[in-house]
């Protein structure tokens, strides 16, 4: 027993230095990054939605995009949940029970789409639901993050987030191509049987969590959060920007139609879009990365213009997809869309990137967390919109799961109105993510570690975004 001793310190040791950058092994950090693990693998069923709604549901493109669209509005109200969380404790505890129940909630709907949904709309108000379960335990995990992290040295400063980052990460990557396979094999709703284990996970954790129990509910601290919160967002230097954001992520988007075309007109299977998802998860990565080591000092005004502009350019390659163009150059289909996947998914990230640094950099001191959450909930009604007016716009075309003779329409339109708001670009701060500009300046190396997290569960241009994780 006593020989074991010292290869067991050196494992721990190891894992602590290495692995956990660090951090000290506690039960009750395997519980956070357990959550955020299970956020990242909840992506097992995202290939597994999309054909449930289009083949089993028998749904159009449009009816698709429209309700895609509604199953994401748990993620427009987050900052309502942090409140809750904060003024209303459940027997006692602020985090536990939502984590617990957030569990449940989110095993429950799974269990659903796997045995009794049978209607479009019941399958939508059941991916809803799972919406709402990662979305509470997303912002309460975040919180708890939030709170250790205030505790740690600054050399450490940021490693928490960045273990939940790449906890996630993780997640993701080893659910990407497996999702796609396994559908190759087995049905939708067995996939969804499977999945329905995950969320459990999170409830059984959530009693690992320290947690010092509450009198009472804690109102007052909510009521002076909410004051500061409005006091921030009054502020021309916060607002500006916010709407400019929203302003550019609510362009219409074609995805849903573009999944049908894929499907339906190239033949594509599970198991090959399991592939794709697998590269424009790792083009993420690659992303982040350019963002990270060539254009942190580019300025904001800037990097928004040339990533709009090159993005929709490039974006128009998937014309010659759709009109089979590619087959005449000789480059299969297969092949095209995954070299297509591939640079249009960077693309997506380095444009996306300068989204969540400068809703960093806007947090004024004590709000950061709540008005953050705020600033990508803006993001993500923008993205409601977005596949409301795709649908409209798939709809008025007539792009059906058969006829895509217009497809090249909506491919252009959805491209050409990304540069819509480009004559607003002045509503930016000109600093970069380096420099000090006309925003607030206040250095967040934590903040800005933490918002490349989000970064993976945001739907990927070339995939389609049915919400199963963050959309951020």
């Amino acid at each position: 027993m006593a020989a074991s001793s010292p290869s067991t310190s050196g494992i721990k040791g190891f894992v602590e230095n290495r692995i956990l950058l660090g951090q000290p092994l506690t039960s009750e950090l395997a519980a956070i990054l357990l959550v955020y693990f299970v956020q990242g693998i909840l992506g097992l069923a995202r290939l597994a939605v999309s054909f449930f709604l289009k083949d089993d549901l028998g749904l159009t493109p449009a009816e698709v995009a429209a309700l895609s669209g509604i199953a994401t509005l748990p993620w427009t109200i987050k900052p309502v949940f942090g409140l809750l969380s904060d003024g209303l404790p459940i027997v006692g505890y602020r985090r536990r029970p939502y984590l617990i129940l957030s569990g449940l909630l989110g095993a429950g709907a799974w269990l659903a789409l796997a045995t009794v949904v049978q209607t479009g709309w019941a399958a939508i108000a059941a991916i809803s639901l799972s919406s709402l379960s990662v979305a509470v335990s997303d912002v309460i995990v975040d919180s708890l993050v939030v709170e250790r992290a205030r505790g740690e040295s600054l050399g450490q400063a940021g490693t928490l987030q960045s273990l939940a980052w790449g906890t996630s990460a993780v997640g993701g990557i080893l659910t990407a191509y497996l999702g796609g396979a396994l559908l190759q094999h087995i049905s939708t709703r067995a996939v969804f049987g499977i999945t329905a284990t995950f969320p459990l996970v999170v409830s059984l954790v959530a009693v690992l969590i320290a947690e010092e129990p509450v009198d009472s509910p804690s109102w007052t601290v909510v009521g002076n959060q909410v004051r500061q919160l409005w006091q921030a967002i009054r502020q021309r230097a916060i607002w500006m920007p916010a709407l400019f954001l929203f302003l550019w992520q609510a362009t219409p988007t074609a995805d849903a139609a573009f999944f049908f075309f894929t499907t339906n007109d190239l033949g594509f299977q599970p198991e090959f879009l399991g592939r794709v998802r697998l590269v424009t998860s790792l083009a993420s990565l690659l992303g982040i990365w350019v963002f990270q080591r060539f254009l942190r000092t580019v300025p904001f005004r800037t990097i928004f213009a040339w990533s709009t502009v090159l993005s929709s350019a490039l974006g128009m390659s998937m014309l010659l997809l759709v009109t089979h163009v590619n087959r005449s150059l000789g480059i299969g289909d297969e092949w095209f869309s995954l070299g297509d996947s591939l640079v249009l998914t960077v693309m997506g990230e380095i444009a996306f990137m300068p989204v969540l640094v400068l809703s960093a950099r806007l947090c004024p001191p004590g709000v950061e967390a709540t008005l953050f959450a705020l600033l990508m909930s803006v993001v993500n009604l923008a993205g409601l919109l977005s596949h409301e007016l795709g649908a409209l716009l798939t709809h008025w075309l007539n792009v059906t799961e058969t006829n895509f003779d217009n497809l090249w329409e909506l491919v252009l339109i959805t491209n050409l109105t990304t540069l819509l708001p480009l004559p607003l670009l002045f509503l930016l701060p000109s600093s970069s993510s380096q420099s000090v500009g006309d925003s607030h300046a206040e250095d967040l190396p934590p903040a800005e570690t933490a918002v490349v997290a989000t970064t993976l569960f945001a739907p990927s241009s070339t995939e389609h975004p049915v919400p199963v994780g963050d959309p951020d």
